[in-house]
């Protein structure tokens, strides 16, 4: 588990936000697409794929990500292909393992969770947002031309805390890579 230093001034009860890590390059090739795409004035995020929105601050979500890291090795996604979010434009993502492992952290957290984090999720990385509507089926209409879905690794999960807007990284859960070596 890596970790950053946790403000107490920051950690007044903000929600906390799980989001998967990625291989490097295509953390690199959807940083660049959103660089690109995303209203520059909002756009003080990474891209990334996220888990939950908001869980609770509480010491056993810590504890819970920490030992379904020990236990669960790193797995493919596919970025099956492009979505419309409205007045913007995403990646959908998906693999069996992603589901499987959001639902068992969701069972376990359940009575916690906000209705946003209850349900059903639709895994997307979004690469552009509060533009106008037509702006964003443009650049999805541009995409799709040459788009082919490709898939990349996910090998740990990121938790951070949701500030009014940014976020503060807090720590990573590396997965087990024990039978990578």
């Amino acid at each position: 588990m890596e970790q950053s230093r946790l403000t107490a001034a920051h950690s007044a009860r903000k929600p906390l936000i799980a989001t998967l890590a990625m291989t490097p390059s295509a953390q690199e090739y959807f940083n660049q697409l959103r660089q690109q795409h995303f209203p520059a004035k909002r756009n003080y995020l990474d891209a990334h794929l996220t888990l939950f929105h908001a869980l609770p601050d509480e010491p056993r979500i810590v504890e819970d990500l920490a030992n379904l890291a020990e236990n669960q090795q790193p797995f493919e996604v596919t970025a099956q292909t492009i979505v419309s979010l409205g007045g913007g434009t995403a990646f959908k993502i998906i693999s069996p393992e992603l589901s499987a492992l959001h639902q068992k952290l969701q069972k376990g957290w359940l009575e916690s969770l906000t209705n946003q984090d209850r349900q059903k999720r639709n895994f997307h990385v979004t690469i552009q947002n509060k533009v106008e509507p037509q702006e964003a089926k443009n650049l999805q209409a541009e995409m799709a031309r040459d788009f082919q879905p490709f898939r990349f690794t996910v090998h740990g999960i990121q938790l951070w805390r949701y500030l009014d807007g940014p976020w503060e990284y807090l720590m990573k859960f590396d997965f087990n890579k024990s039978t990578f070596d």
